[in-house]
C-alpha cells in the first residue's frame, strides 16, 4: 500500500481498523511496551479500546493519528499530533513504537524526522512540543537526535511503575528544524 508520509524506511499512514486495531489492542495491554507511557497501568478492554481508536479514526480539527508502517506495509507502532492550535502554529506530538524487536534500530527517529516535516512543511506549523518521563532514554535521544531541545521540567508530575518522575518538556521551532536540515545537508 503506498500512501502516507514517507522516510527512508517507514510510512505514516491513516488507521485502519483491518490492519492497526489489534496491535493497538496488544500493545497498550502490553507492561513492556507502556512502561515509559502515561497509558497501559489499567487494563484496558477491547470494548474500550475499540472505542479508542473509533474516536481518533474520525476527522478532528486538532487531533492526527497515524499508524507507523514499513515501506513493506508492517504495522510498528503510532504517531500523533495533538492538541493543535491552528491560530498559534503549536501543537504536541506523540509516538509508540509497539514491535519490540524493532526498538533501538532509528525507527522513531525516522517517524519523528517525517512527522515533524509533515507538521511544519504541511500543516504550516510553527512550534511543536512533546514530552517524556525522566528515565525514558530512548526517547530522550530520539527527541534529541531530531533537534528537539529541554525547555523545562515538572517534577515528580507522573506515578509510574512505583515512582514519581520528572515530566521533562521538549520543544522544536519550524525554524530549529530548518537549519538542524541545512547543517546536516
Amino acid at each position: 500500500m503506498e500512501h502516507g508520509w514517507q522516510g527512508d524506511r517507514i510510512r505514516l499512514v491513516p488507521l485502519h481498523r483491518e490492519r492497526h486495531f489489534e496491535n493497538a489492542w496488544q500493545w497498550i495491554n502490553s507492561p513492556v511496551i507502556t512502561e515509559w507511557l502515561l497509558a497501559g497501568d489499567f487494563p484496558m478492554t477491547r470494548l474500550a479500546e475499540s472505542d479508542w481508536f473509533d474516536s481518533v479514526s474520525h476527522k478532528s480539527e486538532s487531533e492526527i493519528f497515524f499508524a507507523i508502517e514499513t515501506l513493506d506495509g508492517e504495522h510498528i507502532g503510532f504517531s500523533g499530533i495533538h492538541r493543535i492550535e491552528w491560530r498559534h502554529g503549536v501543537a504536541s506530538t506523540g509516538s509508540m513504537i509497539g514491535r519490540q524487536d524493532l526498538w533501538g534500530q532509528g525507527f522513531g527517529t525516522e517517524n519523528v524526522r517525517v512527522r515533524t516535516h509533515y507538521a511544519f512543511e504541511v500543516l504550516g506549523l510553527r512550534l511543536l512540543t512533546t514530552s517524556y518521563l525522566e528515565g525514558n532514554e530512548a526517547s530522550r535521544k530520539m527527541q534529541l537526535r531530531n533537534g528537539f531541545v529541554e525547555v523545562g521540567r515538572w517534577p515528580n508530575r507522573f506515578w509510574k511503575r512505583g515512582a514519581f518522575r520528572d515530566e521533562v518538556l521538549m520543544a522544536l521551532t519550524r525554524e530549529q528544524w530548518r537549519e538542524n536540515a541545512r547543517n546536516a545537508d
